[in-house]
């Protein structure tokens, strides 16, 4: 089990880690560039760098506990994190009639990403 969470949180965390750093790093007109990205005219600069930030924070969460032995519980509630935030984003793209790819299997991914992680920690 825990080889399963190493993956998908590796996986998890180089997606979140991208997407966050882009959000939290470019400007709101150039990611509104981006089609997939229309959900940002929505949205102030202020809450699309906090949300980046969160992607950041979460995608290290993922990783740095249980890498570093400090803390672990707190890999399955970065995942828990990420699913909310993943979740949220699901619900604005369906708002918006727009596709909800990739924020749905996110969510499911970090779901799977957090019961693993609570199975391998407590377990």
């Amino acid at each position: 089990m825990l080889i399963a969470l190493w993956i998908i949180n590796i996986i998890l965390a180089l997606l979140m880690l991208g997407a966050g750093f882009a959000k939290a790093t470019s400007p709101k007109a150039k990611l509104a560039e981006n089609p997939r990205m229309a959900w940002t005219e929505d949205f102030s600069p202020l809450a699309i760098r906090l949300i980046g930030i969160a992607e950041v924070l979460g995608g290290l969460g993922l990783i740095l506990p249980l890498a570093t032995g400090i803390a672990p519980i707190l890999t399955p509630i970065a995942a828990v994190g990420i699913a909310i935030l993943m979740l949220g984003a699901t619900v604005v793209h369906i708002r918006r009639k727009e596709s909800v790819i990739p924020a749905l299997p996110l969510t499911v991914v970090a779901v799977a990403s957090a019961v693993l992680g609570f199975l391998v920690v407590l377990g």
